[in-house]
This record gives C-alpha cells, structure tokens and sequence, in this order.
C-alpha cells in the first residue's frame, strides 16, 4: 500500500490544519502516518509516531528526534511527506534525503511564515536563512501562504518547484450561524456584558509574539475616555498568570475578560464590535481571517500577515504602537458607517481564503507529486 507521512513540531499543528488532507488521502488509498509531539488522538491517522520535537532548531533534542525521523522514513519508503513548522521542515528534509534518492519520496514543505522577513530581528536572519537555503535543494515542492514569502522565495530559495497557496484556509462551515439580536444579548448577559458594552476581541495563545499586553494597556488608557468597553482574550498559554497580576494590578477586570479556550468562538465573534490583533509576526493569520469572514472591522499591527489581509493606504488601520491603535480604535467608534464599511469588504476579501478554495489547491499540488 502507498505511504504519505504528514510532520510538524506539535501534534496540535496537525489537528488543526491539515485533517481535510489526511482524509483525502485516506480516500486516496493511502496508509497515513503522523510523525510529531503530543499524544492527541488524529483522525484518519493510521499511525502515529511521536517524535520529540523542540521548537528551537538548535536544541540538542532534536538531534534525537532527527534520528527517530530518518528510521521511520526509511523504514517505510514513504511516496509522499509533507512537512510543516521550522523545526519539523528542516529535521524531515535533512532525515528524506536518502529516501528522495534511493525511492523517489516526493518531499513537500510549507513554509507558514519564514522566520526571516522584512523587518525580523539580524539574528532571525543569521540562524533561520541559512537553514532554509540549504534545505531548499532537498525540498521537491516549496509551499508559500504569503506574498511576501512568495516572492522571496522565488528569487533567493532553489527548491525544486514553488507553489503559493491562499493560507490553511478558513472553516466557514463553523461561522456561519447568524445570531439574532436577542440571542445576543443574551450570550453577553452569560459573560457579564451589557448590551451598550463596546466588544473587542481576540484569539490567539497568551504568548510574548501574540503580544496581547499592548491590547490591555490599549484598553486601560481608552477607559479614561470610553468607561463602556469590554476586551475578550480567547486563549491560553504561558503568560496567562501575568497577564492576570497585570489586569488586578491595574483594576482592569471589569474591562479585560482572559476567557481560556473556546469553542463557541462563532458566538463571541458575533457579539464583538471590532476585532483587535497584537502580534508581532505573523504567516497568514486563521483569527484575524475568522474576524473578516464575520464582517468585522479589524485594528491589527504592522506585521506580514496583517500587511497581506489588511493593509489599506486610505483607513490605515495596520498600525505601529499603542497610541495609533488608540486613534484608530477611537475614529471607528466615530465613525460607525465606515466601520460597518470596513466590515463588509473584509468579508468580501477573505473568500479566497476559506478551505473550499485552499483545498482545491492542495489537491492539485498533491496529485502533481503523487
């Protein structure tokens, strides 16, 4: 039977992007094995290897974990690997260089935001380039998600082929239940939000790079001016506990709701005003595609991937610093028709990137390499 092997650093990777492929090709008639960190049960996975992973490529772990990774692609003569995340792109691809050779595996890396980009610290440069560059000439087909990467790529990476494909996708299927009015206000009620509260939200793990303490110290100056307003942080992660001393610190709980993990995000998104994002690097973000698809405006930081969704000359509302998403955040609460506006052509701009579309793509590059 033919073998197709799916890597990334972390299992939740996986189970969160790439289901809809394992099970094409479980359609297909192929075996499909796993090979990442965590023990998380995977759909149409018929084998798991865990690997351990670490995320910074030059921890002596993953020296281990190459070796682990180079067995199982031996053992197996895999027709297919597709591998995602820094460090389980660049193991898998040093790991399948035998195996390209001696049993034609196509070999296929998605990069979901280089770690180097305009504006990314010297040293991302210094450790993450090089890597890649040597990588790319084992790499049959480079995957790109944004322009950016995309146009780099092309010029300074020799892979085999490059494709540039729309981001993971979206699941609409989850985003399209419309909440009436009443139903509204009463999810608000469950959450202790008024119905003439100003809702601003984001998702995304409590991490230094999601930065999500520029949104609360956003939000601690603009109550001074707006005492209505409610931020949403859905999430969890290692900067939970200071990001709760910091709320009680500065008498923001009233204001500032840390609301862990959820699944009703189709419900939180609906009651939001206006979408926020903080984060300082960026692929092509899933929330901030989610927050388009609802029809909401979004105030997001200069990054790549915001750059790509986002960046309009005549609103502007990519910005730098605390202080332009206090204005920007202002001028929508002022101007609700061009912040309804906003709303509407976000929606109109994502459909290209819902899975609908992105699966289409993928197939088509699957079906090249088989």
């Amino acid at each position: 039977m033919k073998k197709v092997l799916f890597v990334a650093t972390v299992t939740k990777h996986i189970n969160t992007f790439h289901i809809p492929y394992l099970k094409w090709f479980k359609e297909q008639g192929y075996e499909v094995h796993v090979a990442s960190k965590g023990n998380e049960n995977i759909e149409y996975c018929d084998k798991h290897f865990e690997i351990p992973f670490e995320r910074f490529p030059l921890k002596k772990q993953n020296i281990k974990a190459y070796e682990q990774l180079k067995k199982i692609i031996n053992e197996n003569k895999y027709e297919i690997i597709h591998c995602h995340t820094p460090v389980g792109g660049v193991l898998t691809r040093l790991a399948a260089r035998k195996a390209r050779k001696k049993y034609n595996t196509k070999v296929i890396y998605t990069a979901h935001g280089f770690h180097f980009y305009k504006g990314a610290p010297l040293l991302n440069w210094i450790i993450y380039y090089p890597i890649e560059k040597i990588c790319a000439k084992w790499t049959d087909c480079l995957i790109t998600i944004t322009n950016e990467d995309d146009e780099f790529a092309k010029k300074h990476l020799n892979a085999g082929k490059i494709e540039h494909v729309n981001g993971v996708g979206i699941n609409t299927e989850r985003l399209k239940k419309e909440l009436t009015q009443e139903e509204k206000i009463n999810f608000r009620k469950k959450l202790e939000i008024r119905e003439d509260d100003t809702v601003f939200s984001y998702i995304a793990e409590l991490n230094a790079n999601k930065n999500q303490i520029l949104l609360i110290k956003t939000i601690e100056e603009l109550k001074k001016e707006r005492p209505n307003i409610k931020l949403l942080l859905i999430g969890d992660g290692p900067l939970k506990e200071q990001y709760q001393q910091y709320i009680k610190d500065e008498n923001l709980e009233n204001e500032v709701k840390l609301l862990g993990k959820r699944q009703d995000i189709n419900e939180l998104l609906s009651i939001t005003d206006i979408y926020l994002a903080s984060s300082k690097r960026e692929g092509l973000p899933v929330n901030v595609m989610e927050a388009m698809y609802k029809s909401l405006p979004i105030i997001a930081t200069m990054n790549r991937g915001h750059r790509e969704l986002l960046y309009d000359k005549k609103d502007g509302l990519v910005v730098k610093n605390k202080k332009e998403f206090i204005k920007k955040v202002i001028y929508l609460l002022n101007k609700k028709d061009v912040s309804n506006k906003i709303g509407r052509e976000n929606r109109l701009k994502v459909e290209k990137y819902t899975i609908k579309k992105i699966s289409e793509k993928m197939i088509e590059i699957y079906s090249e390499e088989r």
